[in-house]
Order: structure tokens, then sequence, then C-alpha cells
């Protein structure tokens, strides 16, 4: 039996504040290939994230896409986020199609019919609860038509871009497989006459299970712009040559091979291609700068808020093409007080990077201990020959400090209550969302899957419907500052369990990563801890939810 087990502790205090800024604006809706990631706690990043390097002018970039959703949670959840900030003038690029395949061609919402039809309310259920899949002709078109309609309705402009490829190649060797570009002609599943079939296959000239290819129509259908990374991100990994030789530069080094999901290179290429691609189409060709020479991301280092007595430490990329000499190296150096690494575990004052063929893409990270209230400030210079980036590096120390500390504990061995000790507070049951709840013992604590067998529907991100979820709140007349989250969790299954850890201030329209598990090893407790900034005003809630998958057959 595949089950899944966590603990989970909050521990909080006082005060809270929020800020947000307007600006010409592009605005991305998409999945986990173009998500934002939290730098760390994953090796995985999303080309959105990076998006905005390309723009200048005032037009800035804003990132509403989540891993896991496909185009009808794209409507549905992601858009709905987006709307209200989308204003006439603005951009909205709109990419899905990975969710969308997930049971092979076939849509969630026929799916659960045939299951009902059937009698299996078991089935049916866990479909209804995953809540993704579309069918490329029809479902997908319709979902993406209603972004689009009302996105046109806003005075905005809406683009769809296909999806980036998987890294599927031909018996290790280029080309790209026809599954790697999303098109299922070769196999996929549908239901006929009642019947649920699988291993379906078409005609070279039927494009009917092509989400690329559908997407396309539908741009032509509705006079709206086209941008095709799906050919793009294909040559790209041709270009390798091989499987190997793509993936050890453009994938994420996870805890298992991933064949969807960038790294740091593979993110920043598919950002950079996808801007190039839009000016050669004359979309904001002013306002899209294509760099050649070293550049830093982001170019100025801002840690945020951290509370006095702890370190902040921030991830930033180097990047440049056609460098001058083509063979050579980058200094990186900081002002005293900021320490540098690149592989967050030896740090100094000082780096040196070799690079060749004059191609530069590389992260490092850089560290500061807070050690006084306010803006603590530095620098980071790197320098390649004659050119030199100077980076200004902030960081705002808080002191903690004129309130009752508390403790908010979920120790879900009896049961899914909340206890608190110290303070003021409140605090409801934990949450099982789209999942069953086996039970609460003092072994084993709440255990969680997704049908009453202990069965997990294979996939290779969570799952937007299903979740376990803790909820903190700042009661009448009190602030809470939130300065520690803590839990224990473990999955077991043959090593095949992953989950995602988030946290959220606003209902999860936007939430931060507290930890990528990647596949954890059965029957192991892993232990997960962050110290972030929290503040909640009156009335204002902490969720934090962990979202499982798994990935076995």
């Amino acid at each position: 039996m595949k089950q899944f087990r966590r603990w989970l502790l909050v521990v909080a205090m006082i005060l809270g504040i929020v800020a947000s800024a307007g600006a010409k604006k592009v605005h991305t809706l998409g999945d986990s290939t173009m998500a934002p990631y939290t730098e760390s706690e994953t090796n995985t990043r999303g080309w959105g994230m990076y998006f905005g390097n390309f723009l200048t002018n005032g037009w800035t970039s804003v990132n509403y896409a989540k891993g896991g959703r496909d185009s009808r949670g794209g409507y549905k959840e992601l858009w709905q986020d987006a709307k209200d900030n989308v204003e006439a003038g603005d951009y909205v690029l709109i990419q899905f199609a990975h969710n969308d395949e997930k049971y092979n061609g076939i849509d969630n919402e026929e799916l659960q019919d045939y299951y009902i039809s059937k009698g299996d309310a078991t089935n049916a259920a866990s479909v209804k609860n995953d809540g993704r899949g579309t069918t490329p002709s029809t479902t997908y078109k319709a979902c993406l038509k209603k972004i689009i309609d009302e996105v046109k309705a806003k005075g905005a402009t809406p683009i769809l871009v296909s999806a980036v490829c998987r890294c599927y190649f031909t018996n290790g060797v280029a080309p790209i497989t026809k599954a790697g570009q999303h098109n299922l002609a070769d196999r996929y599943d549908a239901i006929v006459n009642g019947e649920y079939k699988t291993g379906l296959k078409l005609s070279t000239d039927d494009h009917s299970m092509d989400y690329t290819y559908q997407m396309k129509q539908l741009a032509s259908e509705e006079n709206v712009d086209f941008i095709d990374m799906t050919a793009a991100t294909k040559a790209l990994y041709e270009g390798y040559e091989t499987y190997n030789a793509c993936y050890a530069e453009l994938f994420d080094k996870g805890g298992d091979a991933d064949n969807t999901h960038y790294n740091t290179t593979g993110a920043l290429t598919a950002a950079r291609m996808c801007a190039q691609l839009m000016k050669e189409k004359g979309i904001l060709s002013n306002d899209i700068v294509i760099p050649t020479d070293l550049s830093v991301n982001p170019a100025a280092a801002d840690m945020g808020e951290v509370y006095v007595g702890q370190s902040a430490t921030m991830e930033l990329t180097m990047s440049g093409l056609g460098l001058d000499p083509a063979t050579g190296e980058v200094e990186i150096s900081a002002t005293d007080g900021i320490l540098l690494s690149l592989d967050k575990q030896s740090w100094q004052n000082t780096l040196t990077v070799d690079y060749e063929n004059g191609t530069l893409v590389k992260n490092f990270y850089a560290k500061t201990n807070v050690t006084s209230a306010g803006v603590n400030s530095g620098t980071i210079t790197v320098s390649n020959g004659t050119k030199s980036v100077e980076v200004p590096v902030t960081v705002t120390g808080i002191e903690l400090g004129g309130g009752d500390a508390f403790t908010a504990t979920w120790g879900l061995t009896s049961s899914d209550a909340a206890a608190i000790d110290g303070g003021e507070a409140t605090a409801t049951d934990a949450k099982v969302e789209g999942m069953v709840k086996y039970a609460n013992n003092s072994e084993q604590g709440l255990m969680v899957s997704t049908s009453d067998n202990g069965a997990w529907v294979k996939a290779e991100d969570d799952s937007p419907n299903q979740y376990v979820q803790f909820t903190v709140t700042a009661p009448d007349g009190k602030k809470l500052d939130i300065n520690q989250i803590a839990m224990k969790v473990c999955g077991r299954g043959g090593g095949y369990m992953h989950c995602h850890i988030y946290y959220s201030t606003d209902g999860f329209t936007n939430r931060t990563t507290i930890w990528d598990s990647g596949a954890m090893a059965s029957g192991v407790f892993n232990e997960v801890s962050a110290a972030p900034v929290i503040k909640l005003e009156e009335g204002e809630s902490l969720q934090v939810r962990i979202y499982p998958w798994y990935t076995g057959a």
C-alpha cells in the first residue's frame, strides 16, 4: 500500500504589511515549465522567471504560472488570479499542454462521466479530484478561447505560446519524438462508443491529437499571435544531438530523472528564445532587448526582510553570449559583509568562473549575516576583462519583539486539531483536500492517499486539487509575525513519492516554496524547516500546504 505521512509545526509572533506596484505589464499564464520557484529550495526553474530580463522601457513581467495546471485550470484559477491586474495595453502570454495530456488525450470531465456510467465511483472521484486533462481539438481549444476572449475584453493583447518540448529523444538520439512535441498521434487514449480504448494511433495527416497544432489553429481562428516554442525548443534540443548531452545542459538534476523541468540554463535559454521570437514578429519589438554581453540577474539584489541574527541568501545568474575573448574567466567580488559561493557549501569573498565558446550561463549565491535593524547594503562586482557589472545588494533587518510568543502545533497523532501554546492566535484543524484520510495514530501521524485502496495515479507534478492544509490566523486586535515553520514528512511506496510544500498569505493566489522533496526514500522521515518573515494583520491568515504526488507505475 502506497501511503503518505506528514507532521507540521508552526511557530509565530507579531506585525504585518504588504505592497504592490503598477507598470506596463506582460502577464504569463502557464504550467510548471513557466512557473516561479524559490531558488534556495529547488534546482528547478521556470522560464517565466527570466522573461522580464529581456523587457525594457518600463515594461515588467508578472508570472502567474503554477505547476500542475492545464488549460482548464489556467482559465478557472490562473486567469482569475490575474485578470483584475490586467489593464488595457498589457500583454498576456498563454502556455499550456503538459498537464492537458494527463489522461493521454481524454478530457477529464468525459473520463469522469465514463467511470460514473460504469458505476465506478472511486475512479470517478479520483479523476475529479485531480482535475486535469483536455482533448486537443475540443476542450483544450475551448479553454484557451475563454482566456483569449476575456483578455481581449480587458483591452489587453493575448499571445498563444506553445508548450516547450519534453526531453524525449528517439532511442537516445535526435529527433525529438512526437510525444515530446505534445503530439499524441502515435499513442493516445479515447472513450469510443462507451468503451475506454488505449494505445490508439492516427495517420500522419490527422492532427486532432496534436496540442501544438490545435493551438496554432486557434490563434489563426481568433486572429492572435502564435509563438511556436515547441518548434524552437525541438531545434534547441536536437542541436545537442543526444539525450544525455541535452539533459545534462538544460534540465533539472532533481531526485530522479526529469525530462520536463529546466535548470537555470534551460529556463533562461527558453525565456530568451520566446523574447527573440516575439521581437522577430514585431511584438514589443522596441521594448525587448536581447543582450549579447555580460549581464547579471537580478540587476539589483534585494534580499528582502530578515530577522536580526539570521542570514539572508540569494541566487544570482550571470549570462553572456558572444563574450570577448571567446575563452576566459569571470571574476566575482563583493564588499565586506557579503560572502559568495557557487554551491551554497563553500563561502568566500571572491570567485572565479571559467567559460568557453563566448558563452556563459552560471548561478552563484550571495549570503550576508544580518546583525542590525534597518537597511544593510553592499555591492557585488562581476568582471570580464574591461567589462564590469555592479549589482547593489540590500537586506532589511527586522527586530523580533513587542509581543508574546506562541506556538501553534498540529500533532496529528490523535486528531487533526491544532494546539495553541502561549500568546494569542487562532488555528483551524488540518484540512485534507481531494484525498482519502487514512488515520491519525501515535506511530504514523496523519496518513493520506488519493484513493481508498492506497493507490496513486502516476503524475509528473502536484495536482492543484489534492493537498493537506494548515491555517493560523491573527485574531481581532492582534498582528502576528511568523518566524518559523517546521514539519516532518515521510513517503511510502518504493521511493516514488514526491511533495511540494508551500505557504501563502492570500489564499494561494501567490505562494512561496518551503520544500521541493525530489523522490523521497520510502519510510524515511524528512525534517523540513523555514525561517521566513511573514506578517499578518488582524484577520489575515497563513496557510501551509503539502501537495503530494507519485511517479511510479
